[in-house]
């Protein structure tokens, strides 16, 4: 499902579930209101059933029947024959389609004919992974031909004697690409049991495995094949997708060998409702400057969720932050103790951070019906199965058409019928997609982009694969890599003998590659008064959201920050209930250390240098409910800086007045065709948009001129940037042409409005950034060819 499946109508041909939800939010709301921008309906999809497999274990079939499975649908079964056929396979298809029966079919069968048989399991969040195991468990409960499956978590949150009861006795182990990296690839000598009968490899939502962390994930699933292959395993890989362009090719990219596509969906879907929602603005209340204040879109979310819980809708909002969810959650369980008391303790958040006995429980309750309303973040985006949703709120754009589709699609899994509200954020790039809303519907979902021979990524990962097994010639070629390894050995990383190439003794690579670059530490939350631990958050994220003053809340509880100490790992608050939440502020800087090569041509000059970029919380603003800002309380945070690389390009005054490009006109022009430049830059780079940044300004101080940064978002660098640089031709017309053929006004996300902007998409100037890029490839063109 690449396409739309929406149809604009407006009116479905009869009412639907969804759509009476629709009306009867209308109707609670006020009649001078008038949220609804536009309503879609996507009709219901009958199931296409397919056989079950003569090579499927009979107590297997008889577990999938007594669980409520008569017959698999099409795709299930395909995917399922492929796997079991030894050939690596895909299965991309939609939210609640049942991909993992894909995997479970073929593997529990396997492990129920071989009782030496093993299987690893991977997920990218350990909610989804124990979600998954739970499944399996309750499904393997009672077979005796399973009896000895024992399948078994193996993260962080795993106890140390459980670690070890698993390492000897589970076949089939659920784990994540961290603790696979960390755990059992360095330590493969004690996993021995698991290489020599792995069987299968399941990779669960790997459309999640993209920009720098998937190309770190494809190295590591490198690495493990060829510790399989030393242990005389080929183990089959089985991949389960949301939709995606080009599925197959992007997992044969993941995994380093080719790999078939399932993409046509067998399952039953109910008539979905979509709604646009636009909050409306506020009177007498201002924000900043005087602006207009439209109503906040969690603060809306919450309303909307209170009366669908009240209509008895089991329902999930979708808020953007941690801070958001909690406070969309204590918002709904507000307006129901006065509407529905009897409700409020069914209406919860969840969120990433919390620890792992309340995870397990929030699990729990959402899975068996106990919680009604939930408000959380992307953390329940990845594959949980809540089943029978009846509602979805996704309060402000999640930032791509794949995340929207998934996170709509936690709704109706059951087949009947669903409804699915965007509520905008008062925010230019929102507020454009529920007045287009052809921009969000109408557009296919984007491709996963990963690149496993990025030098800045293969290098420390050749160095865990030859500090786990000495690389060979052959398998040096077959990785690309040469030349990586030639510059390790010049840094004294890595010595080529007769048998191969190994790492320096002391070399200790694994700790020292984090493959989810730009996490840290984590800061503990601590209650002072009662040294409660009330959960954690990373380091880079702490300055922003857990500073002295910020209004931190933890599962209905409100607390204030007293102190944060970085260095120590610790924040201290406590208990206060006060009526204002807090919004950190930030400044961004960026300077020049160092240029590495620079090209000038004539009144522009591009180069590729090294950069600073320094973020640092200046304030926060308390805000009440309303909206409307309190007051702004400066804070003396420390800073954040990130040493990368970036291209540059400056632009003479004088150029840009030649052009029509005032100077009134040049921070709007730049930004926007920064924004342009970012969202075109994975087309030639092989990144992904959230693995780089950008930053322009008018004057800047260290080239005196108009200046536009794009940077590699990676400490020390990771190749986008370079790429950029000896590519700009190629890139910048690229990027002018996008924007020039956008069929939008003033802009839209299609070509300069950024879903990551933190100047809120403003200022922007469309048709200024057309002619900066008119301006800058036309002195590039006077000067001769200049792409490599």
């Amino acid at each position: 499902m690449t396409g739309s499946p929406f149809l604009h109508t407006g009116e479905a041909s009869a009412p639907t579930y969804g759509r009476g939800l629709l009306d009867r939010l209308l109707a609670g709301t006020p009649s001078d209101e008038a949220p609804l921008t536009h309503v879609a309906e996507i009709p219901a999809r009958p199931a296409r059933h397919g056989d079950w497999p003569q090579w499927a274990h009979e107590d297997v079939v008889r577990a999938f029947q007594e669980h409520g499975v008569a017959r698999p649908w099409h795709h299930q079964a395909r995917a399922a024959e492929i796997a079991a056929g030894g050939e690596h396979v895909v299965v991309s298809t939609g939210t609640a389609s049942g991909k993992s029966f894909a995997y479970q079919l073929p593997v529990l069968s396997d492990l129920a004919e071989d009782p030496q048989a093993t299987a690893l399991y991977l997920s990218p969040t350990k909610a989804l992974g124990a979600d998954q195991l739970r499944a399996v468990t309750e499904l393997t409960s009672g077979v005796d031909a399973l009896s000895t499956v024992a399948a078994c978590a193996y993260d962080g949150d795993t106890a140390t004697e459980i670690r070890q009861w698993t390492r000897r006795h589970s076949r089939w182990i659920f784990t994540n690409p961290d603790m696979l990296h960390l755990a059992l690839l360095p330590g493969h000598a004690r996993w021995a049991r698991l290489w020599r009968r792995l069987k299968y490899v399941v990779v669960d939502e790997c459309h999640a495995y993209r920009g720098v962390f998937g190309s770190h994930v494809a190295l590591i699933l490198r690495r493990l094949r060829r510790v399989a292959r030393r242990y005389g395993a080929d183990p089959v890989f089985v991949l389960a997708s949301a939709t995606t362009a080009g599925p197959g090719a992007a997992a044969s990219r993941l995994i380093g060998a080719p790999c078939r596509e399932v993409t046509e969906d067998g399952s039953p879907q109910g008539a979905r409702t979509v709604a646009m929602w636009e909050p409306p603005l506020l009177r007498d209340v201002t924000g900043e400057h005087g602006a207009p204040v439209r109503r906040a879109a969690g603060t809306e979310a919450a309303r909307l969720l209170a009366d669908l819980v009240a209509e008895g809708a089991r329902t999930l909002a979708f808020v953007r932050s941690r801070h958001g969810a909690e406070l969309t959650a204590m918002g709904a369980r507000r307006l129901l103790a006065e509407s529905a008391p009897e409700l409020v303790d069914r209406v919860a958040a969840y969120r990433a951070g919390y620890l792992a006995e309340d995870r397990r429980d929030l699990e729990a309750a959402l899975s068996d019906g106990r919680l009604l309303g939930v408000a959380g973040t992307n953390a329940l985006e990845l594959g949980v199965d809540i089943a029978g949703l009846d509602a979805v709120i996704v309060a402000g754009f999640p930032g791509t058409v794949a995340s929207f589709r998934q996170q709509g699609g936690r709704a109706g899994r059951r087949g009947q019928g669903s409804l699915v509200v965007l509520v905008a954020r008062d925010d230019p790039l929102d507020t454009y997609l529920v007045h287009h809303p052809e921009a969000l519907l109408d557009r296919p979902v984007e491709a996963t982009v990963t690149d496993p021979g990025n030098p800045y990524v293969l290098g420390p990962q050749l160095l865990c694969a030859a500090d786990e097994l000495p690389l060979s010639d052959a398998e040096v070629e077959e990785f690309g890599a040469h030349d990586v390894l030639t510059r390790l050995a010049e840094q004294g990383l890595i010595r080529r003998r007769p048998h191969g190439w190994f790492v320096t003794p002391g070399t200790q690579p694994h700790a020292g590659v984090e493959i989810r670059s730009g996490i840290g530490h984590q800061i503990s939350i601590v209650e002072g008064e009662t040294g409660r631990m009330l959960g954690t958050v990373d380091a880079a994220r702490a300055p922003a959201t857990i500073h002295p003053g910020a209004v931190h809340i933890h599962q209905g509880e409100t607390f204030v920050v007293d102190e944060l100490y970085l260095d120590d790992g610790i924040a201290l608050v406590h208990a206060e209930d006060p009526e204002w939440s807090t919004t950190a502020r930030e400044i961004t800087d960026i300077c020049c250390v160092s240029v590495d090569e620079r090209r000038e041509y004539g009144p522009v000059t591009v180069a590729y240098v090294g950069v600073e970029v320094t973020h640092r919380v200046v304030g926060y603003l308390r805000r009440l409910p309303s909206g409307e800002v309190l007051d702004h309380i400066p804070l003396d945070m420390p800073e954040h800086t990130l040493d990368t690389r970036a291209v540059m390009y400056t632009i003479e005054p004088e150029l840009l007045d030649t052009v029509g490009v005032t100077p009134d006109r040049v921070p709007g022009a730049l930004h926007a065709a920064e924004h342009a430049a970012i969202g075109l830059l994975p087309l030639l780079a092989t990144c992904d948009r959230g693995d780089i940044g950008g930053v322009s300004v008018d004057l800047h101080p260290d080239t005196g001129l108009p200046t536009v940064f794009v940077y590699d978002g990676q400490p020390g660098g990771a190749g986008f940037a370079e790429r950029g640089y000896h590519r700009i031709t190629k890139w910048l017309t690229a990027t002018r042409d996008a924007v020039s053929a956008c069929e939008c006004a003033m802009g839209c996300p299609s070509c300069v409005y950024s879903p990551k902007c933190g100047n809120g998409n403003d200022p922007l100037d469309k048709a200024g950034a057309v002619a900066v890029l008119d301006a800058v490839l036309a002195a590039i063109e006077a000067s001769g060819p200049s792409d490599r």
